[in-house]
């Protein structure tokens, strides 16, 4: 491995290693974590998962569900929090440190608001008729703002240094109310389309998942209430030890040392009894809550299982009928089999076989994706592509078919013509729809071998066609000169032979072109053989000539050979 190769691979695995850090790190903790720091006393998780069920509330019977769910979370959040602020406010201050001066500093402003708002409360009686009183009125109004803002400054401290856990409390309870005056609105996710498999199976998961979540809020809201009924017993217990009030006096005649207890502190106690109580009554209020929370889940996670059910139903179905597709397959493929098996050409049977297989397998291909992902959704352009696609893939027998219209016209090839297409020559026996086929012929002569040729030549080839009415075609002889022989002589001797022999077919020949130059006014070609003397090594050759037909091409060479051999006997 090259450096740079180590180097790619070394910075791939410290990304990755870094990525799932990061995603580790990032991991969904949201509904575990604990609440704010600013109402840590206060539960809010059923509230929130409540409210991220928003998303899967998508028919009627569910979206009622959720309202009924949320109403319920915002009802029991809210009696925690007139729980909290009551034990809050009921809760001493510490006797020492930082706090307990800001406590005595709040006690103090409030003591001097309150005396300020009573010696107005006396003024204004008497302002209207004494001038001098006014003037009091107006600089114990202005103390009052005075003392005010100072006690405002003294809470903002205790709050700052978190000794003022009720203020907080509040606060926390109105940004509540005010949240819950304007909910965010929640567009439920609908679920995938259920017209193919695959939307069945996504639907199908989705559901799985949409219950679970339900069964988690109402494992979550039943937990929930079992901790408040602890609670609740708790503290019931502790209540139910202490009296409701101490007696005034001794029921015993003989006990002369009655005690009283303090009212203050009797007052003080009673307070403290009553908030208990109104405790209690939260925790019952709450309970009922969460218990009516846990069946509501429950409902919701019953209608979720039947719409699971329901999807589960048409996924069967769905998986039926890919099965019932194979096993069509399979009896049709059978069928086939038992059909061809009564031919004899073995070959044969097995070619009709594999098309006929290949197109029934072809077709259930077809079917089952049609099933599995429906039909597409953008036809036009599937049926443009798939047309290209064909069009490419078939682009030979395109041509072909167009190359036969070519081939049967006035000009094309017609059986029985001698043809050369790509180099071979030979005699056209066949001309089909997509197909030429030719009886190859070498040196004339037929080699028994058939050979096709795709029509698509006719357009973008060249073939060469050597059929008039005749079928004429220029043959050439060699004929070496005897030594000691007049060569002019005996050359021209031998192309009167020549033109004697084949001065017929010249004629008709001649009459073939006049007829075809006709049509196109251009000049006429002489038929006539033509001979010329060349030297070579042993003397001078003479090269004939002619025209003739083309399936007689070899008799008449033969015939002509015999002639100029006698010739050359008789002038040795």
């Amino acid at each position: 491995m090259t450096d740079s190769r180590k180097l790619t691979a070394g910075v791939s695995g410290v990304l990755l290693a870094g990525a799932l850090a990061a995603l580790w790190w990032t991991r969904e903790t949201a509904p575990n974590r604990a609440p704010a720091a600013s109402a840590s006393a206060i539960d809010r998780r059923l509230l929130d998962t409540a409210r991220q069920l928003a998303a899967i509330a998508e028919t009627p019977a569910e979206q009622e569900l959720y309202r009924q769910s949320s109403r319920l979370a915002d009802h029991e959040l809210d009696q925690s929090f007139a729980t909290a602020v009551r034990e809050a406010a009921a809760r001493k201050p510490p006797a020492s440190g930082p706090l307990q001066q800001a406590n005595a500093r709040v006690t103090q402003t409030r003591a001097r608001v309150a005396a300020d708002q009573e010696r107005i409360a006396k003024l204004s009686k008497t302002a209207a008729s004494n001038d001098e009183t006014t003037g009091q009125l107006e600089v114990a109004k202005a103390q009052l703002a005075l003392d005010q803002d100072e006690f405002e400054d003294a809470q903002l401290d205790l709050a700052r240094q978190g000794g003022d856990e009720r203020a907080q409390l509040e606060r926390a309870a109105q940004e509540h109310a005010e949240a819950q005056k304007e909910p965010a609105p929640v567009k439920p996710a609908p679920l995938p389309g259920t017209e193919t498999l695959s939307g069945q199976i996504s639907a199908w998961m989705e559901l799985n998942d949409r219950q679970s979540r339900l069964e988690a809020a109402r494992q979550q809201a039943a937990r929930h209430a079992a901790t408040l009924e602890r609670e609740h017993n708790s503290l019931e217990a502790i209540l139910e030890k202490k009296p409701a009030a101490a007696p005034a006096a001794s029921t015993d005649a003989g006990d002369d040392a009655d005690l009283e207890e303090d009212p203050a502190a009797m007052v003080a106690r009673l307070h403290n009894l009553s908030d208990q109580r109104k405790t209690l009554m939260e925790l019952d209020r709450r309970i009922q809550d969460a218990q009516q929370l846990a069946e509501t889940y429950k409902g919701w996670s019953g209608i979720v299982d039947s719409r699971s059910r329901g999807v589960l139903h048409l996924l069967l179905r769905s998986v039926a009928a890919i099965l019932g597709v194979l096993l069509a397959v399979v009896l049709l493929e059978l069928g086939v089999r038992r059909r061809l098996h009564d031919q004899k050409d073995r070959r044969r049977i097995h070619q009709q076989r594999f098309l006929i297989t290949l197109g029934i397998r072809a077709a259930a291909a077809i079917a089952v994706l049609f099933i599995i992902f429906g039909l597409p959704g953008q036809m036009p352009t599937i049926i443009g592509l798939a047309t290209a696609g064909m069009t490419v893939v078939l682009r030979d027998f395109i041509v072909a078919f167009f190359g036969w219209f070519v081939l049967i016209g006035r000009h094309g090839v017609r059986v029985g013509d001698w043809v050369e297409i790509k180099g071979v020559g030979g005699e056209v026996i066949e001309v089909g729809v997509f197909k030429t086929v030719l009886l190859e012929m070498g040196t004339g002569h037929p080699t028994g071998r058939r050979v096709s040729f795709m029509n698509g030549y006719a357009i973008e080839g060249v073939y060469f066609n050597f059929s008039t009415a005749g079928q004429w075609l220029w043959d050439e002889l060699q004929v070496t000169v005897p030594a000691g022989a007049d060569p002019y002589r005996t050359a021209e001797r031998i192309r009167e032979v020549v033109e004697k022999e084949t001065g017929d077919e010249a004629e008709l020949a001649e009459q073939d072109w006049e007829r075809i130059t006709k049509q196109y006014g251009t000049r006429a070609f002489s038929a006539r053989p033509a001979s010329d003397l060349r030297p070579v090594a042993g003397g001078l050759d003479v090269h004939i000539r002619y025209i003739t037909r083309g399936p007689q091409r070899h008799e008449v060479k033969s015939r002509l050979f015999k002639e100029i051999v006698a010739l050359l006997h008789s002038t040795a």
